[in-house]
């Protein structure tokens, strides 16, 4: 650990106590710089939690799948074990039998969480809540209060950011793993071919539906199960006025092919004689092509549905989704125009953000997002460089994203993401497995994700080395 200074002992405050802050503030202390953690639970509750414990689980008690052979997720877990994650930690202690994910007893983890950092001598945790910027005098601040942000320090950060929005319903597209898409049903193409450069008049994947098609697809779309707003979520707008697919069949039965779903300026190649009664349109979602959300396509149908619904799409029958459509209240930030490679706002770098609040999805991730804001603000503590995490690991692939990996659609398009190899580099697929046999059909998929893994291993070892 390098020679501690009297900048470095100056304290890192962290507002929020979820579990990007939580990891933010081990992380720090973990190195040798205190930390003031600013929590308001105990002086002002949220609609959502129940508790005054640190890092207390809202929703489910899962951090989802612990496969870090074949599982984005998973491989997130192991690189986080590595690098000393007080969350995966206490997880691992608080386990529940759940096969292959990782499910904790949710009052035992946070218990743990909150006894360890409660008693850390580098930890002081103020009960307050922090209702406006920090003030100058704090050089280094993480804010990690999550999509339950409270309503002054949202319009602080709204008035640092120039957005207009930071608590909205964010109606989510699903997106698809580019691979997963049939095209010998879809095919590559902008409307009326529009684009200067070959790639971008072939900047869309396009999936044909006649009226047939069309009409079975509305009526399981408006028979589907839906997710049913909670109270305090009831006056909370849409983003930018978007509706759900779902909302806007049921105002009418031709809505959508004259919205999202309009045929018009496609030909398909496949069969150019017959002009498609609608057309579903993919668009790009990453810089590296492997992933593709379906436009217009926000939804608040319930996850089992939405398989059966948009598998129903010609050209999807056989799609895997990296993530799929949803709707809640959230609260994040346009990351990728107002952050840097170090989760500082750009406006004003003494502040870092982390967690939900930075546009990532799920427990684990936030943690992660923690983790590194966590180890970037300690470096600077001490007077050392840390470069981000090589965009090869689960932890590079995710921050790369949120900081630079999304390409912009216009307002609205950044959205929420959970951990997924389509966010990785594309790594050559194995042909040969271990025992010298070779690797054929759907034993490939398997194989190429575990040579993700390791891969992501062996480079994030090198970069925890220094």
């Amino acid at each position: 650990m390098p020679r501690m200074t009297d900048q470095a002992m100056k304290p890192v405050h962290v507002i929020g106590g979820g579990m990007a802050g939580s990891e933010a503030t081990w992380q720090l202390v973990s190195k040798g710089v205190p930390v003031i953690l600013h929590e308001m639970r105990g002086v002002k509750g949220t609609d959502a939690h129940h508790t005054d414990g640190l890092a207390e689980l809202v929703c489910s008690n899962s951090f989802r799948s612990d496969d870090h052979r074949t599982n984005a997720v998973g491989l997130l877990h192991e690189e986080m074990r590595r690098l000393d994650s007080i969350i995966l930690r206490q997880g691992d202690a608080a386990r529940l039998p759940a096969g292959g994910a990782l499910a904790v007893d949710r009052d035992v983890f946070s218990q743990a969480v909150t006894k360890e950092l409660s008693e850390h001598p580098l930890v002081t945790i103020n009960r307050e809540e922090i209702p406006a910027l920090p003030p100058e005098d704090w050089d280094s601040v993480i804010i990690a209060t999550g999509p339950l942000t409270s309503e002054s320090l949202s319009e602080a950060i709204l008035k640092e950011t120039g957005e207009g929005e930071l608590a909205f319903f964010d109606a989510i597209a699903p997106v698809v793993y580019r691979d997963s898409v049939n095209t010998e049903k879809a095919w590559f193409q902008s409307r009326y071919d529009k684009g200067e450069t070959e790639a971008e008049r072939k900047a869309y994947l396009n999936c044909p539906m006649d009226k047939d098609q069309y009409e079975a697809f509305i009526d399981a779309l408006i028979a589907a199960e839906k997710t049913e707003f909670k109270e305090w979520e009831a006056n909370t707008p849409y983003f930018d006025g978007c509706l759900p697919i779902e909302v806007m069949a049921e105002r009418g039965r031709e809505t959508l092919r004259h919205g999202p779903m309009k045929p018009v300026g496609l030909t398909n190649p496949h069969n150019p004689t017959v002009k498609p009664w609608a057309i579903v349109q993919l668009r790009q979602d990453n810089a590296l092509g492997t992933l593709f959300n379906l436009v217009g396509f926000q939804t608040k149908m319930k996850y089992g549905a939405q398989g059966e619904v948009l598998r129903m799409i010609p050209g999807l029958e056989e799609a895997r989704f990296a993530r799929l459509g949803g709707i809640h209240r959230n609260t994040f930030l346009n990351s990728p125009k107002l952050l840097d490679a170090q989760l500082r706002l750009k406006s004003q770098p003494r502040l870092r953000f982390a967690g939900q609040l930075i546009g990532v999805e799920g427990y684990v991730e936030s943690a992660a997002m923690g983790l590194l804001a966590g180890r970037y603000a300690a470096a600077e503590r001490l007077g050392t460089a840390l470069i981000p995490p090589p965009a090869t690991t689960a932890l590079g692939a995710l921050i790369g994203h949120v900081t630079g990996g999304h390409l912009d659609g216009g307002k609205g398009s950044f959205q929420p993401m959970n951990v997924n190899f389509g966010l990785f580099p594309p790594i050559e697929q194995p042909t040969i497995d271990a025992d010298g046999n070779r690797i054929r059909g759907k034993a490939k998929t398997p194989a190429r994700k575990t040579a993700l893994s390791e891969r992501a291993l062996s480079d994030l070892a090198s970069w925890a080395a220094g």
